[in-house]
């Protein structure tokens, strides 16, 4: 298996520290925050890692002025910062007294809606960065078996690098108990795990459906609120993503619904009970598995995109709609090596004429569907978006 794999966002948060008295870099647990802001931390000679997890790190922040007093010239990186949220008022006076960049390093598992303290009294001092789980295009080869291995698994370092299928499905199913029965608590939340644990493998079910609430309210026993609190939960923990209808100025009767994915293919695999790739194969949620794995390569690689679906009652329908002010690109996306698309995709691009038109499929090369309409693999797309 590979040995260190570089992450994107290395460049980012240091250049973000340069120029931001505080840089928060949010994303799931284990996804490698931690590992990133190690090897940012060894490059700066005056700098010291603190987590807040370990009683003996937090107990160092039992008079907090005091500590960061006598670190006032190093940048103190806190992990895991939702277990302390009454820190970021502190953070503020600190931050204003010492008016200079580059004082904080802050990691957490949750979005700032989750940790409201960071965005009330740190706004305007601090930055905030995502980072997923790894991505086809931070892989050193970014050949064919490592998009089907990165699929499969899903992007979790402990899942994707390990030895064999078993021992990473293993990880995925104790990474999700642990989720449920700590992490939700950790957070200040009191939803019955096993009743959410159920939720979870629902919404994997419907991995790339419409959002139907009321029915999956049913299903569970539980109030509509509820599920949307459910729904929350999980996307601000970055388990989830709710992906809304576009919305162009068209007489077009629109769906209003959003669509939901499971985040990490090898998370919605492990809900699913799919180990290999032949269960893979021969499952429902092949097409819209490679749907949502492709989307959130796309979506990682995608700035000042805004994101969305388009599907009409009369079935027209493109999976990924990305638009930058005057500019929109149009993605279908395929697991089948010679895709075909429906007659709802041609009537969609009728529909809102995007600058750029693309079929994603696990192909070798693009090569032209019709008229601009381009047959593309993943990698090249990722290229694209990032060269701009």
């Amino acid at each position: 298996m590979q040995g260190i794999i570089n992450r994107h966002l290395a460049g980012t948060v240091k250049k973000r520290l340069h120029n931001n008295p505080a840089v928060a870099i949010l994303g799931p647990r284990q996804c490698g925050k931690t590992t990133l802001a190690g090897q940012i931390v060894k490059r700066i000679k005056k700098a010291l890692y603190l987590d807040l997890e370990n009683p003996g790190d937090l107990a160092k922040l039992s008079d907090p002025l005091a500590f960061f007093s006598l670190h006032n010239d190093d940048l103190v990186c806190l992990d895991e910062i939702q277990r302390a949220p009454d820190l970021f008022s502190i953070l503020r006076s600190i931050i204003d007294e010492r008016a200079r960049n580059s004082q904080f390093l802050i990691l957490g598992s949750a979005g700032p809606d989750l940790i409201r303290q960071s965005s009330e009294s740190l706004a305007g001092r601090i930055a905030y960065l995502d980072l997923t789980p790894f991505l086809i295009s931070e892989l050193e080869a970014a050949q064919k078996d490592d998009m089907r291995l990165l699929w499969l698994r899903g992007g979790f370092p402990r899942s994707y690098l390990a030895e064999d299928h078993d021992i990473s499905f293993e990880w995925r199913h104790d990474f999700i108990r642990t989720f449920l029965e700590r992490d939700v608590g950790m957070l200040g939340f009191r939803m019955p795990p096993a009743r959410l644990g159920r939720f979870w493998k629902m919404c994997a079910h419907i991995h790339g459906s419409l959002l139907n609430a009321s029915k999956l309210a049913d299903s569970l026993g539980v109030s509509s609120h509820t599920v949307r609190s459910y729904i929350d939960l999980l996307e601000h923990t970055f388990m989830l993503r709710v992906l809304l209808p576009d919305v162009p100025n068209l007489k077009k009767r629109l769906v209003k619904s959003p669509k939901i994915y499971i985040r990490d293919s090898g998370i919605l695999h492990a809900l699913l009970d799919i180990r290999t790739h032949d269960d893979l194969l021969s499952h429902p949620v092949l097409g819209t598995s490679f749907e949502g794995f492709a989307m959130e390569n796309i979506l990682a690689s995608a700035n000042h995109y805004e994101a969305s679906f388009y599907r009409t009652s009369a079935g027209a329908e493109i999976d990924l709609i990305l638009r930058r002010g005057r500019r929109t690109l149009a993605f279908e996306l395929k697991s089948s090596s010679v895709p075909r698309v429906s007659k709802g995709f041609w009537n969609a691009l009728e529909d809102i004429s995007p600058d750029e038109a693309y079929v994603v499929a696990p192909v070798k090369e693009s090569y032209p569907m019709k008229g601009d309409v381009m047959v593309s693999p993943l990698q090249e797309i990722i290229a694209k978006l990032k060269e701009e």
